[in-house]
């Protein structure tokens, strides 16, 4: 039985080390989560309008579109100074889906598109499958949410990056689960 305080010994130090990764890296290899915005300008300047979506969300040719059009970003003028523009382009093209690596999310979003980068995340074909067994009808017709688009209305921890599945909660509905 000498292998039985090299185990104790190992599992003390699985519990002292496990204790000392970050609450990031541990979502992150769950595949729940993605990097959450950390640039305050991103955060300011397009979450003044709609949810701060992480970068992850789509790859840097998709962010790149997007913000050479902000003269008509989806209908309003979101043109920004020079320099902002040279802050928001560098920060999301460095953690676009396509420039992450470690987290599965990202990866799987890359996966499900290809050659092709869309300017919208609700056209992203994973974002489609993971919403797939949701009727429509409870999207559309929610006044609390109408679209895709409104990710944090029914992932609570979406500012923090994790669409972990225990974490959803749908307005008017409460806690959603996969059956």
């Amino acid at each position: 039985m000498k292998w039985i305080p090299s185990l104790c010994v190992l599992l003390s130090l699985m519990g002292e080390s496990s204790a000392a990764l970050s609450d990031e890296w541990m979502w992150s290899n769950r595949g729940h989560s993605l990097p959450p915005v950390d640039n305050q300008s991103y955060a300011e300047e397009c979450g003044s309008c709609h949810f701060a979506y992480q970068p992850a969300l789509l790859p840097a040719a998709s962010w790149k579109k997007l913000l050479s059009r902000l003269e008509n970003h989806f209908g309003e003028n979101a043109e920004l100074p020079q320099q902002a523009l040279l802050e928001l382009n560098a920060y999301l093209d460095a953690n676009a889906a396509d420039k992450v690596s470690g987290y599965k999310r990202a990866d799987k979003i890359m996966r499900s598109l290809g050659d092709v980068a869309p300017l919208r995340i609700t056209e992203v074909p994973y974002i489609h499958y993971k919403h797939h067994e949701i009727p429509s009808r409870i999207i559309k017709n929610n006044p609390d949410i109408r679209s895709l688009s409104n990710c944090a209305n029914c992932h609570t921890r979406a500012e923090t990056g994790s669409y972990a599945e225990r974490d959803i909660r749908i307005p008017g509905l409460g806690r959603w689960e996969d059956d």
